[in-house]
């Protein structure tokens, strides 16, 4: 009787195998992002001369090929989400235990915003024009565009992510499949929105540069577009297995 119930409950996220490691993981890819990223921004408008399509291909290459690298080196470890609205993506389309939702979400906070921190201590007030690299809604895009934006920019993003999991079966092609789609997705929407399509990466800089202003729109639109993104993929998914 013992062992039925047992078997019948829920297992706790501190007894799925590799439970400290996945996180872990998921904390130093968020960091690494965070701060990588931003911090491209950051350098790119100190340099004098660079036009706005030269600072935005360089950051757009700079997050490309972070992600990429993140993949590569923690694909294995922990599916190297970095990002609290692909994790929801995931979850929701059954290719992610539910029960780590949390502490994966909690853990890619907490790396962005550390990685926020370390921004502050290394560029201090130097980049304050540029927020420490947060984002920012362009002049003209109001906040209803800017959800709208982001929703459609992370469903494009959680997609290439789930599918890059389940149909490339090397790393170096799903990091390839994912980086290139997250550089096209910034050159076409960063001006327009900044190109967050993660929580975690706007909340670490917007918090230590004292920028919060439209952070609701990077938590809403990111969620919703990878909440969307689950859901018709798992479906799909679904009805292919059982066609």
């Amino acid at each position: 009787m013992t062992q039925s119930l047992a078997g019948a409950l829920p297992e706790a996220p501190t007894q799925v195998p590799g439970f400290a490691r996945r996180c872990l993981s998921e904390l130093l890819g968020t960091y690494i992002l965070v701060f990588v990223g931003p911090a491209s921004v950051v350098l790119t408008s100190l340099v004098p001369g660079v036009s706005s399509i030269g600072r935005l291909t360089l950051v757009a290459l700079v997050f490309g090929c972070t992600v990429a690298s993140i993949i590569l080196f923690f694909g294995k470890k922990s599916g190297a989400h970095v990002n609290p609205a692909i994790t929801l993506a995931s979850t929701l389309a059954g290719a992610h235990k539910r029960e780590m939702l949390v502490p994966y979400v909690g853990f890619q906070v907490l790396g962005g915003l550390l990685a926020g921190l370390s921004l502050k201590v290394v560029f201090g007030g130097l980049a304050s024009t540029a927020y420490l690299g947060s984002t920012r809604l362009a002049v003209g895009i109001t906040p209803t565009e800017g959800v709208a934006i982001e929703i459609a920019g992370t469903f494009v993003l959680a997609i290439s992510a789930l599918s890059a999991s389940s149909f490339l079966k090397t790393p170096a092609k799903q990091a390839a499949l994912v980086g290139c789609t997250l550089f096209a997705l910034i050159m076409a929407i960063g001006p327009l929105t900044g190109a967050s399509f993660n929580p975690a990466r706007s909340l670490g800089p917007a918090l230590f540069s004292g920028f919060l202003s439209g952070q609701l729109i990077y938590w809403v639109g990111p969620l919703v577009g990878a909440g969307l993104a689950g859901l018709l993929f798992g479906t799909l998914i679904d009805s292919h297995g059982k066609a």
